[in-house]
């Protein structure tokens, strides 16, 4: 795709001591490319606000992207987590749909202090994600919803989460880690896995703290995350649990990235169908 850009972010020193990329990275991540271009979604920024914005943290501020109606009033908030390429294009644009629809929709660069993946490979990607603690990301989750409540036009009792591959890990952990969640959407994230000192736990090890319902949409073709791993979580979740699995038989890993050969439209849409009705039945609308 000629017209893709990619900007170096900028970096700052925190009062940490951490070195934390500033401003979000344009386009896409080079591992990514070339962009299948014929099959990307591109949502506009009319009568929104849309752009990126610095969350507070206890280690200095980090980059995030916020998309929400302008002038909107008791939004909705969707945190939408990053796949590991980190808050490009294509989560931007989640977030811009996100808005069209009434929501607020902010996505946190969560590799901020790591490393920069827009200009890495994935042999670069993978010790840089392999870094971050999980519990740095659920703190920085708790940030972003403080600065949307701070901001005086989000209701943060509606308070959803979705993301994509690690993102998807992700959302089930958070579910588990804020009672305050109403619902979560978990796209391909693994439930099951080695675990590390900064990666302590998976969704299977937190599945009794896991109260707010997930949605979990899974590729059958996915080669990383066998369904026999999601029979395991339900079985973990218990037979109370209202948390519920899609698995579409044919789709590979990363199916709703409308920017990659992965995507598949189909199961995509049809995950975003669901996705909207989970929110609503849960309160979050």
């Amino acid at each position: 795709m000629d017209d893709v850009k990619l900007v170096t972010p900028q970096t700052d020193v925190s009062r940490r001591g951490f070195v934390v990329m500033s401003s979000l990275a344009a386009g896409f991540a080079l591992a990514v490319q070339p962009v299948q271009a014929q099959t990307q979604i591109s949502t506009d920024t009319n009568g929104l606000e849309a752009g990126e914005v610095s969350i507070p943290t206890g280690s200095g501020p980090i980059p995030a992207y916020r998309a929400q109606p302008q002038g909107g009033k008791n939004l909705p908030l969707v945190l939408v987590v990053q796949e590991i390429f980190g808050v490009h294009e294509h989560i931007k644009d989640v977030c811009r749909r996100f808005a069209k629809l009434g929501y607020c929709a902010i996505a946190v660069e969560h590799f901020a202090r790591q490393g920069n993946v827009a200009n890495a490979t994935m042999e670069q990607i993978r010790p840089i994600v392999a870094a971050v603690p999980d519990a740095q990301v659920m703190s920085d989750l708790d940030a972003a919803v403080a600065f949307a409540k701070a901001s005086g036009s989000v209701d943060t009792s509606k308070l959803a989460i979705t993301g994509f591959c690690w993102g998807g890990r992700v959302t089930w952990l958070y579910a588990a880690h804020n009672p305050g969640v109403k619902a979560g959407i978990a796209w391909y994230g693994r439930v099951v896995g080695d675990k590390t000192p900064l990666q302590p736990a998976h969704p299977i090890d937190v599945a009794d703290k896991i109260k707010a319902p997930v949605l979990g949409l899974y590729g059958g073709a996915d080669q990383g995350i066998p369904v026999a791993s999601l029979d395991q979580l339900k079985a973990a979740l218990g037979a109370g649990t209202k948390s519920e699995f899609v698995v579409y038989p044919d789709a590979p890993h990363a199916f709703h990235a409308d920017y990659r050969p992965s995507y598949r439209e189909a199961a995509a849409k049809d995950g975003w169908t669901k996705l909207l009705a989970w929110l609503k039945a849960n309160g979050v609308a």
